[in-house]
């Protein structure tokens, strides 16, 4: 009976800590979620509170989104199509670029090394609205990039006017134009040939911005993972003749399985939200070539006050990372290679364990003689 005294007074004690951690979760995170779920099936627009002055429409907000065809539903199709040539530019692009400078500066030979660190790491630290208005200078009609850009006698263009896509430059290029056969058909209230329009030339800008400011980031994250990795098992790969390339290929990068990870998934969920850069450049100007899912659901809730519209687009937002991120893990996810390949690779490991310590035994034996 004592027992069960101290026990209670135990748990009554864990409650009392933790009960203002668990009302601050509850009423800034889970309450207003459920809220942004009532907002998203109604019609409030954003006056009062939206409890008692907002009816229920059902799934309207949804529809006229995803179903009906019409301003609506286009202008989310044209935010969808941008955003994901968007990812799929600057993910890559940044996560090849932070593991390629993760490697240099992990480098003994490198003198410097913490400066190189330190300066490839400082535009991520710095406002993303100081560095959007500096490229905002440098890439226009009469900026830095295009004056450079004369000097081998290229004329460059408007960068931040200009809504031509980089796809219909290719597909003229090729002959084929928006009256051909992918013309018809579609969705989203867009026409395969508008799909298929690439990111236009002021998108291409945003893409060199994110790349430009993400990667020190996701440097350090590498770097961090590449000095957790055994020199014993280099040194190893190095006796069995594989050269850096190879070492790199077939031992470094296996190990950084986890950190690619979640370096793509960072990559991924924030080029979903990218906002800053489209707000400063024009609101998805020009021609609407850099609109995204998050800005328009912010133009459409705070500007048109149709704030049932704008959370469903969220909601949707929501949804389209999610299942990036799935996708994602599946393709990264670690193939079953049974009982035989589990004791495979721990042959194989303690096989280079084994040539690492018999090449170092071998050196001090050489040192000793000389």
């Amino acid at each position: 009976m004592v027992r069960n005294n101290i026990r209670g007074g135990e748990a009554r004690a864990g409650w009392l800590f933790t009960a203002p951690a668990v009302i601050i979760i509850g009423v800034f995170l889970v309450l207003p979620i459920f809220l942004a779920v009532f907002v998203s099936f109604s019609d409030w627009n954003g006056r009062g509170s939206p409890i008692g002055n907002a009816e229920l429409v059902g799934g309207d907000n949804y529809a006229a989104v995803l179903l009906e065809e019409g301003l609506s539903q286009r202008d989310f199709g044209t935010a969808v199509r941008n955003n994901l040539y968007y990812v799929l530019a600057v993910v890559p692009l940044q996560t090849a670029l932070a593991l390629f400078l993760a490697v240099q500066v992990n480098r003994r030979i490198l003198k410097g090394r913490g400066f190189f660190r330190t300066a490839f790491y400082f535009p991520s630290v710095t406002s993303s609205i100081a560095i959007t208005t500096i490229f905002i200078f440098l890439f226009a009609g009469s900026g830095a990039v295009n004056a450079v850009i004369s000097w081998f006698g290229v004329e460059g263009p408007n960068w931040f006017s200009n809504p031509t896509g980089l796809g219909h430059m290719i597909l003229g290029a090729l002959g084929v134009g928006p009256a051909g056969p992918i013309a018809d058909g579609g969705a989203l209230g867009l026409t395969w040939y508008d799909w298929l329009s690439g990111p236009s030339v002021a998108m291409c800008v945003l893409i060199i911005l994110a790349v430009f400011t993400t990667s020190g980031t996701f440097m350090l994250l590498f770097l961090a993972a590449l000095q957790s990795i055994s020199q014993e098992v280099q040194e190893a790969a190095a006796i069995d003749g594989a050269g850096p390339l190879r070492t790199f290929f077939s031992v470094t990068l296996p190990l950084l399985k986890p950190t690619l990870f979640t370096v793509l998934t960072l990559g991924l969920i924030g080029t979903w939200q990218v906002f800053d850069q489209v707000y400063l450049t024009g609101g998805g100007d020009p021609g609407k070539t850099t609109l995204t899912p998050a800005y328009l659901a912010y133009q459409t809730s705070f500007e048109d006050l149709d704030w049932g519209e704008g959370t469903a687009i969220s909601f949707l937002l929501f949804v389209i990372i999610v299942i990036f991120t799935l996708i994602q893990r599946w393709v990264l996810r670690d193939r079953d290679l049974g009982r035989s390949g589990i004791r495979r690779e721990k042959r194989a490991v303690r096989q280079l364990q084994k040539d690492a310590e018999a090449a170092r035994a071998s050196a001090g034996t050489t040192g000793d003689g000389r």
